[in-house]
């Protein structure tokens, strides 16, 4: 028997391609979604989140959606944040809910708790107070809570991933220059693996917000036991493990 559909929306991206490539390695059958063709992708979709039709025909007999595509950190609100990030998850809730989807992996982000971070203390729980750093954070905020209600009003199975940092080809300057980067840093081998974990977690799961990053260096900044508990997933890497070529190593080159 074939696999069950899943669509990953954002599939052309740094996360999308280790999600992709993860799911495809497993033998999952993968449909794509993003602005430009998915490389390595027969079945992929070319599209907008902002275009509702063009959601509703990606998500059409999927069985698992990750979403992941959206403007991937703060920008201007109404011109970005709003359109891709709060009128996008409009139309993906949607789309996956008349697709009679059972199982929904959002994208979310470490940043909903960055004020937590920033003080210190304790490794920070997914139940503990959310304190997002801005529009960005805020409307991962926003993603999780419909997507809890879309889980307890529509009988979606809705899995919230708070993710680390796995940082694209163009922010090697910005990851260098934040103090706590390798110890959120999330490998796109570990990123591959925590969404293959996901998408297969038992369907009795009605809603979860969970952490994930690989392995820190030094401090421990976001508490993954209930990561393991919900999904039996452990970060298995560590930076520089699965860095873009070029990127500085630990020794400096």
């Amino acid at each position: 028997m074939p696999s069950e559909l899943i669509l990953v929306t954002g599939s052309a991206g740094r996360v999308g391609q280790a999600v992709v490539n993860e799911l495809l390695a497993r033998g999952e059958r993968v449909r794509g979604f993003d602005r430009v063709p998915t490389p390595g992708l027969l079945d992929a979709h070319v599209g907008n989140l902002t275009d509702a039709e063009a959601v509703r025909r990606a998500a059409e007999g999927a069985h698992a959606v990750v979403h992941l595509a959206a403007t991937p950190d703060d920008a201007d609100f109404m011109s970005d944040i709003l359109p891709n990030n709060i009128v996008g998850i409009h139309h993906l809730m949607e789309a996956t809910r008349l697709a009679g989807a059972k199982r929904l992996v959002l994208a979310s982000s470490g940043q909903v708790n960055w004020w937590q971070r920033e003080r210190g203390g304790p490794p920070i729980r997914p139940s503990d107070p959310l304190t997002p750093r801005y529009w960005y954070a805020a409307a991962k905020v926003f993603a999780e809570s419909i997507g809890q209600s879309y889980a307890e009003l529509h009988g979606l199975s809705v899995i919230a991933g708070r993710l680390g940092w796995c940082p694209r080809p163009d922010q090697e300057r910005e990851f260098a220059g934040l103090a706590c980067a390798k110890d959120v840093y999330f490998s796109p081998g570990d990123v591959g693996r925590f969404f293959h974990a996901a998408v297969k977690a038992p369907l009795s799961i009605r809603f979860a917000a969970v952490n994930a990053t690989s392995r820190p260096l030094s401090v421990t900044h976001f508490d993954l036991s209930l990561t393991k508990e919900l999904l039996g997933w452990e970060p298995r890497d560590q930076w520089p493990t699965g860095l873009p070529a070029g990127w500085c190593r630990p020794n400096g080159n």
